[in-house]
């Protein structure tokens, strides 16, 4: 008899064990779909289970009761993509959904290059307010971690983390001039550093082809990075120069890295202007003998060979010194301005000369409705077309916009950028901005990245040319960008992983933007989840804005 009870009872143990999951609850099942877990590894046919903001389990779910099903039938489903360098940082208090990134598949933008949005204090210019007032945006926040509570009160579709930038810190205590800091300033600068780190920063992150960055030195640099690594922070960097001395300051970044004991991130990695882009082979061999040596090493890199950036990038560093009040003020003096374009003729970052580097060069914004007209358009072409002499009409440009004109500087070629996109330690960063076709956010023509930079990947790199396979390229965007986040849960499909979810149609993923018309969003992507909630459903934005801060390893 006793034996005949433990029959059955091991019987109805079995029974419910391998049907348990027919009545387990959940909130979201993914069905049918060809999985691709973010680790390299070939896709495999699977279902997903969410509770509440988590992946719960991954299986076979079919019968699964859920309040929401989604068919993934011939879909590929992949954790949401990390976007590693954007500037996101204003726009995303505009409008809140992000379309065009969220539309791309992106649940996590990572924002805060050199000029962040905290600390904001001491001797930062308020003028620099003229950068939120083209977005009706007023400044109300001083810190990083006061921004961060605005921006989780007005809601997010995606989540978001940003670096406390080392030009921002230097705003705030020394301004935008050329000079040596004190040993109080460094003290400060430190200071601002480690408070940062507390609210939440990821690290800390340098443009130091930019003012007020280019005027630290190595050693200044290394010193205040220290105190990111204290918390376990990493060191993002724009290195020097990515043309003539792109050599020399890939060394630099490795020697910052190596001295300050912190992992080193550089944004979109690349080998700038014709003169140097046989360079490329030999920026990638110093990662890798970096990389070989113990130095912990990374780069993310946009799908074009374009970038874009400020115009007044084109003048010499010394005339950009005190930022754009005092480049106005030196343009405006006959005398200096003619120094400058002497100084414009023989700098040339790499090109025959200043017309052809002007050729190149396509204005993207301006704030004015005058010259709108001019978006579109290279420098060059637009002082032919006022039969004026190039540099003149640049400056006149200048003074007409005040300084502000942003532009797209095509300066790589296909042949480097498919180079670095193989290597293993490459992941993707749109260095673009969350904007959307309508209203404010659509003004300009911004660079295409800002709306096609994933499925242009998947589209063009992984489908079109072969250049990747398609688990190496979800890779790149997902657990290798979270890695070097230090996030242990996102960027897998994995059980007790947070549920951020991208399910694309292979056949139909591809970037529309281009340079003549940006302001057009990206197809492939048919529904996209962040912490467990639909944001894109069926190809369509749902309003839902479930983002979260996502803070860095100094957290209080």
């Amino acid at each position: 008899m006793n034996q005949i009870k433990y029959f059955f009872c091991l019987f109805f143990s079995f029974l419910l064990i391998t049907n348990c999951t027919r009545f387990e609850k959940f909130d979201v099942v993914i069905i049918g779909g060809k999985i691709i877990d973010g680790t390299g590894n070939p896709w495999k046919y699977a279902d997903i289970g969410i509770k509440d903001d988590k992946i719960v389990k991954v299986g076979k779910l079919y019968d699964s009761d859920a309040k929401t099903k989604i068919s993934a039938e011939g879909l590929y489903v992949t954790p949401g993509f990390i976007d590693m360098h954007t500037h996101s940082d204003y726009s995303l208090l505009v409008d809140g959904t992000g379309q065009s990134k969220v539309r791309q598949g992106v649940t996590l933008e990572v924002i805060g290059e050199s000029e962040s949005v905290g600390p904001i204090v001491g001797k930062y210019d308020r003028e620099k307010e003229a950068i939120l007032g083209k977005f009706g945006v007023e400044l109300t926040w001083e810190t990083m971690g006061e921004y961060f509570k605005i921006l989780e009160n007005s809601g997010i579709s995606g989540n978001i983390a940003s670096y406390v930038g080392l030009g921002q810190v230097r705003s705030c205590v020394i301004g935008d001039d050329d000079r040596k800091p004190t040993d109080e300033e460094m003290r400060e600068m430190k200071l601002l550093i480690r408070e940062a780190m507390e609210d939440g920063a990821m690290g800390l992150s340098a443009g130091l082809l930019y003012i007020p960055d280019m005027f630290f030195t190595t050693e200044e640099i290394i010193g205040m990075v220290k105190v990111a690594a204290e918390y376990g922070g990493i060191y993002a960097t724009h290195i020097r120069s990515e043309d003539q001395k792109l050599l020399e300051s890939l060394d630099e970044a490795i020697s910052i890295g190596k001295k300050a004991d912190i992992p080193v991130e550089i944004f979109h990695f690349k080998a700038s202007a014709k003169k140097n882009w046989y360079k490329m082979p030999e920026a990638i061999e110093k990662i890798n003998d970096a990389r070989r040596t113990g130095i912990d090493i990374t780069v993310n890199q946009y799908p074009y060979i374009a970038g874009s950036t400020t115009i007044t990038i084109l003048m010499p560093d010394w005339a950009r010194e005190g930022g754009t009040k005092k480049i106005l003020e030196r343009l405006k003096d006959p005398k200096t301005r003619q120094i400058i374009k002497n100084d414009m003729k023989t700098i040339n970052r790499g090109y025959d000369n200043i017309e052809e580097y002007m050729s190149y060069v396509r204005i993207a914004d301006v704030p004015s409705e005058k010259n709108e007209p001019l978006e579109g358009k290279s420098l060059l072409e637009i002082a032919r077309e006022r039969n004026a002499d190039p540099i003149d009409n640049y400056f006149e440009l200048l003074l007409e916009e005040d300084g502000n004109i942003s532009g797209v500087l095509f300066t790589m070629t296909e042949e480097n950028k498919k180079l670095a996109m193989i290597q293993p330690w490459l992941s993707i960063g749109s260095d673009g901005t969350a904007v959307k076709p309508e209203g404010i956010l659509g003004k300009g023509k911004p660079h295409p990245r800002y709306y096609g930079t994933f499925p242009r990947i998947l589209g063009r790199y992984v489908k079109q040319q072969n250049v990747l396979t398609l688990e190496d390229a979800i890779r790149k965007m997902t657990s290798l960008a979270a890695q070097r986040l230090g996030l242990q849960d996102r960027g897998l499909i994995k059980e007790g992983m947070f549920a951020d979810i991208c399910i694309f149609d292979y056949e139909k993923i591809i970037d529309h933007a281009t340079f003549e018309n940006p302001h057009q969003y990206s197809e492939g992507i048919i529904h996209l989840l962040v912490n467990g909630k639909l944001v894109i459903e069926n190809g369509e934005h749902t309003g839902a804005k479930p983002g979260r801060v996502i803070y860095g390893p100094g957290k209080k």
